[in-house]
Order: structure tokens, then sequence, then C-alpha cells
């Protein structure tokens, strides 16, 4: 287990998964983390981190209350809470949604006859329902406002918004950007982040200027369930508003991408990155040639497939990276999560990320304790790395305040010398 002995505390990352209504697992989990420690997840959490429902969570928790704005204003039975109020809002149940998918699909590539869509609204579930669940968890917070550390990752499919920029050596303008010859002309992952720790250092970076809503929205924004989220944000560093068009998160992020390529270069050389990384259930499947080739073009994005293509788009990030990741962070990295698909009892909860039914509610709070129960020792010691993570910090300031006082009064002397 990692020491908590040394000059800085290391940094606690906690990552939770996407999945929809599976976020009620992770959040489950961190029910029981509170009961244990008696501490908000915001005491005891350096930075939150994290797709799509995932993201959802993570920004609750990261905000803080209206009126004691150094306490958080959610914990996680809130969002316990949240989940089971809103997810039948979210989600409504709808047996032919799937239909209407696959019908649009087909009078888009056929008949091109537009009152369709109107119709059958593109198989997608109305946004306006997360938006209005989402608008009363944040209000109108920014993400620079939040009192954790917070990445919130998405992807843009629109890049338009990119500036035109000339080349070295080009004697006319393009609208790319170009560095070591990788060329970003379309759609691009985005972080939103904001970090509160490393600030001296060079690749540290001020918030943009974009509400939690929209980051959250445009992260929750899943292919074949939800339109992409439009919406404005401004950067810190670059003139002008940028205009975007964002999907899910998810389809880029998982652990390893969020240690490599958003959290590690905020943290100075030597220092600790510890990551708790709390699931929704695996839901990657095995496709047998056979079934593969059988689906099709439009097969491999049917619902009615459990959206093949779309979880190997989800899955296949982590799988190429998860070696050198977990080689990398060795015991500093603790993970709480299994497949929902080896194994399967009947009694576990969907694979679906939009079932918000009575019973798969409780199937999502029994998986969760199956998990924490199958990794109680590994649960224990989280538990324990969170507190006392907590008691550090809780000493950082009364012993910079000592360090001050001893600092001043050495220089005591040599002060009266000069005003003398």
């Amino acid at each position: 287990m990692s020491s908590l002995a040394s000059d800085k505390p290391p940094i606690i990352a906690l990552f939770n998964y996407g999945g929809g209504m599976r976020g009620l697992i992770p959040a489950h989990m961190m029910v029981e983390i509170e009961r244990r420690t008696g501490l908000p997840m915001a005491n005891m959490i350096d930075v939150f981190c994290g797709p799509s429902t995932g993201s959802i969570l993570n920004a609750a928790f990261a905000l803080r209350h209206p009126k004691k704005p150094g306490r958080p204003k959610y914990r996680a039975r809130h969002m316990v809470r949240f989940y089971e109020r809103e997810g039948i809002n979210i989600f409504p149940p709808d047996r032919y949604r799937a239909l209407r998918g696959l019908i649009h699909d087909f009078n888009n590539r056929t008949m091109k006859i537009g009152q369709l869509n109107a119709i059958f609204r593109q198989g997608h579930y109305d946004p306006a329902n997360l938006a209005k669940s989402l608008r009363a968890l944040y209000g109108d917070t920014k993400l620079s406002e939040t009192m954790r550390s917070l990445i919130i990752p998405t992807y843009n499919i629109d890049g338009e918004q990119l500036q035109i920029v000339e080349e070295e050596g080009e004697t006319a303008q393009t609208p790319v950007h170009t560095k070591n010859n990788f060329v970003d002309e379309g759609g691009h992952a985005i972080w939103f982040k904001n970090i509160k720790f490393g600030r001296h250092l060079p690749t540290y970076k001020k918030a943009p200027d974009v509400t939690l809503f929209d980051a959250v929205m445009a992260s929750a924004a899943a292919p074949t369930y939800f339109p992409c989220h439009h919406f404005e944000a401004n950067w810190p560093d670059t003139p002008g508003t940028h205009d975007y068009a964002c999907i899910d998160g998810s389809i880029f992020d998982n652990p390893c991408m969020t240690y490599l390529g958003a959290l590690r270069q905020h943290v100075e050389p030597g220092r600790q990155i510890i990551m708790i990384c709390l699931g929704t259930g695996y839901t990657n499947r095995s496709v047998s040639k056979e079934e593969w080739n059988s689906y099709g073009s439009l097969g491999v994005v049917d619902p009615v497939n459990d959206l093949p293509l779309i979880n190997i788009f989800f899955h296949a990030p982590e799988s190429a990276l998860l070696e050198s990741f977990t080689a990398e962070m060795q015991d500093n990295l603790y993970v709480f999560n299994k497949s929902l698909v080896t194994g399967r009892k009947p009694d576990w909860p969907g694979t679906q990320i939009d079932d918000g039914s009575p019973e798969n509610l409780k199937k999502l709070k029994d998986f969760a304790h199956i998990l924490m129960e199958e990794n109680a020792t590994q649960f224990d010691q989280v538990c324990d790395l969170l507190v006392r993570n907590y008691e550090a910090k809780q000493k950082q300031p009364l012993e910079q305040a000592k360090s001050w006082w001893h600092g001043l009064q050495a220089r005591l002397p040599v002060l009266r010398r000069k005003t003398g």
C-alpha cells in the first residue's frame, strides 16, 4: 500500500465510469465510503474525473454549498436519490425507441422523407428531460467555481470553430492545427479541466469559461440515446468564443487516458498519483466472426444487437493501454468493477444504460454491494487511505503557518538591524 509519509501528500484521483443509470453502482459504493469514513467525498478526493454519468456524479461532488462555501453541496446519498428520482424522467419507458432509430436510418439512406424525422424523433430520448435534471443539480455554476479539481471529458464532432493558422514555411493559411505532423481539422477530444494543484508548473492553465451544465451535458450525450449538445465556451489562452457540438466522453476516456492525457502533466515529478476507479459494470461482449459478418452496416450499431460497434469503441482504448497503465501505477491503483456479461446471473442488473425501472434500481444497488464484498480488503484499504489523506491535508495549513512563523522569528534580528 502507498505511504502518505512524504514531503507532499499524494494526489488522489477518483475516476467514475460512464454508463447511464448504472451510475448508481459507484454512487452506492460512495455512500458506503462516506458511511465508514464519516466524511463527504469532496473532503477526501483531490481530483474527480470520468465521462458521461461519471461526470454527472463528479461535478455534483465538486460543487460548493451555496451558503457554506467551504463545504460540498452534495453527498453520495443525494446522488443516489437523484438517479432514483430523475432516472425515469430522463429515460422514460419506450418500447419503440430502437424501432424509431432503425426507421430513421432507413429513411435517411433511402426514402429521404423529411416528415418521418418529426414523427420518429431520430431514435433519441428527449434531451430536455436530462437538461432539466442537470439544471436543477448545478444551476449556473461555472467549472472554475468548483471546490475540488474536476476533469470532464467530451468529444467535439464539429471542427468549424478551429482557428485559421499559418504554419511555418507556408505561404497560405490553412484551417487546421498541426504539431509534429499531427493534423486536427475535424472532431477532437476535449478535456474541460479545473485543476487546483500544480499552479507553479508550466503546464498549469486556468479553467475555461464554461458552465458545469454545458460540460456535463456534452460529456453525457451518449450516441444513439441523445443528440449532440451544442454550447459555447471561452478559453483563457485563446481569443474569441468557441462553438462546440459534443458527444459522450466515454468514446475515448477511461482511467488510462485520464491519467496519461489529462492528469499526469499537472503533477510534479516524484509526487504520487493514486487512482480509485469505481465501475459501472463492464458490458463488452465477445462477438463471433459469424455474428459480426451477419450484422452488416446497420447491425453493428443496432440496439437490438446491443450496439456492438459502439461497445467496441468504448472499450478498445482502455484495453490497448491497460497493461502499461497498471505497470506504471502498481500499488497506487484501486479498481472496483466486473463484467455484467461474463458469468451473468439472473439477479444482476441489465447492461442497458437506460433502464430506470424499480426492479433494476434494486439490482444496481445489490451489484454495488457485490463489488464491495468481493473486494472487501481493498475497499477497507481505500477507506483508510482516504481518511489519512484528509488528515494529512488538514495538517498542511498548520505546518505551513508554523514554518512561516519560525522563518519570521529567524529573520527578526536582521530586520531589527536594518530598521534600527
